[in-house]
């Protein structure tokens, strides 16, 4: 094994690890519940992560590895459609076999059976293929913390996944300023320096007219004002598919928003978070809102939403702060948090910005050949660009060219919203 080799194998412990001390706090039956299509199960994450490993790594990387079970195979496929038939979605629920103790079984032999193949010395492209799984596990990590939620909301005793210290009290609200770009032309994508998913690529030039930016992100306050001024009753306001998505799902306000409960006035109400339900904050993030609503917002507040070249552009003048690097296992469960500092703030690892741009390939994309080419690509439409991560991304993932994504009128996942305008 050589050093390289060595820091892969530890790599890979640590990520498996992390998914099971996330999962730590839930109990079996939390893991096997499925809520709605897009929420998968807790127990299913963990056994999908598993199943890439031992379909990409160890069946054709390790001599003599023999499948846990057959029926794996199609239980817990997700979309690879190469890889052979797969159970749907929707029905993720229904698998209450195996049991979560047995997934846990399913782990350690996959695991054990890693161990094995990463102990010699590892080819290129089967390291390029271990770090896709490591980045693809950390992915689930933050899917898993989005669905849980989801899980919890809807159960009547709207339970905590991890109960929160004190908080600090509501601060200063601090006044939202224009930060000015020039624009240009510039360069965005990933600059293949380190590890990137294949959509950040290739690194490539854009055209860019001078752009402002707000300086932060819409906070509760300010979007408790929108709701106020009726921006849920005035379809002018809206595109023709989001105002659809009003009526037909009566939205009134951000998902895990309550105004209706003991104590709420026109001013409040209460927030569900990963840490319980707890008044709304004025000062923080509005979070869980879906790129329908965002795009109504920024109409009503007389702006717009950004492009994300214009996002990349402004995020590479800032660079990461070390607190979006936050492990997910801090003592508080993940929630975004009010803005501090002068300057373009925000940026990274608060909650998923909406950009207005819809999710296309760059110029000169190419997914891979094989089953993993169909990581992303067999997704650019229909779908629009988020940016900046949030508080459940795993660290080394909050960087300015990933690429998230989701269905315009999703709103499960964190994701917020920052002010564009054209300069003026």
């Amino acid at each position: 094994m050589t050093a390289a080799d060595g820091a892969l194998a530890e790599r890979y412990g640590a990520v498996r690890r992390l998914t099971e001390q996330l999962v730590a706090p839930l109990s079996p039956e939390d893991q096997c519940v499925q809520t709605m299509d897009d929420v998968s199960p807790t127990k299913w994450h963990r056994a999908h992560t598993t199943w890439f490993f031992e379909t990409f790594l160890l069946k054709p990387h390790l001599a003599g590895y023999r499948e846990a079970d057959p029926l794996y195979h199609y239980l817990f496929n997700s979309y690879y459609e190469t890889a052979g038939p797969r159970h749907p979605r929707p029905q993720r629920g229904i698998i209450s076999r195996p049991s979560t103790a047995e997934v846990a079984d399913y782990r350690r032999c996959v695991d054990e059976a890693m161990g094995r193949l990463l102990d010699s010395e590892v080819p290129a492209d089967v390291a390029d293929l271990v770090a896709l799984g490591l980045n693809h596990e950390q992915q689930h990590q933050e899917l898993l913390l989005m669905d849980i939620k989801h899980v919890l909301s809807c159960n009547p005793a709207r339970p905590a996944y991890r109960t929160d210290p004190a908080r600090p009290a509501e601060g200063a609200q601090s006044e939202a300023k224009w930060i000015g770009f020039e624009g240009g032309r510039l360069a965005i994508g990933h600059d293949g320096a380190s590890f990137a998913f294949d959509n950040e690529s290739p690194r490539h030039d854009v055209l860019l007219g001078a752009y402002e930016l707000s300086s932060r992100l819409v906070t509760c306050g300010e979007w408790l004002a929108f709701v106020h001024d009726g921006g849920y009753r005035t379809p002018t306001l809206w595109l023709f598919d989001g105002w659809a998505a009003v009526q037909s799902e009566g939205w009134s306000a951000p998902l895990y928003w309550d105004r209706t409960g003991a104590g709420a006035s026109d001013d409040s109400g209460e927030l569900f978070t990963l840490g319980g339900s707890r008044e709304i904050r004025r000062d923080e993030p509005v979070c869980h809102v879906s790129y329908y609503e965002a795009d109504a917002f920024a109409r009503w507040a007389g702006a717009r939403l950004p492009t994300e070249a214009e996002w990349e552009s402004a995020a590479a003048t800032v660079g990461v702060p070390d607190a979006a690097e936050a492990n997910l296992l801090a003592a508080e469960a993940p929630h975004p948090r009010a803005a501090a500092g002068d300057g373009l703030a925000q940026m990274f690892g608060d909650v998923w910005e909406w950009t207005s741009s819809a999710y296309s390939p760059y110029p000169g994309f190419a997914p891979a050949p094989g089953a993993v080419g169909e990581y992303n690509g067999k997704f650019m439409v229909n779908q629009i660009v988020l940016r900046g991560g949030c508080c459940a991304t795993p660290p080394g993932h909050v960087r300015a060219s990933y690429r998230n994504f989701f269905a315009p009128a999703t709103r499960w996942h964190f994701s917020g919203l920052r002010l564009a305008r054209d300069s003026r």
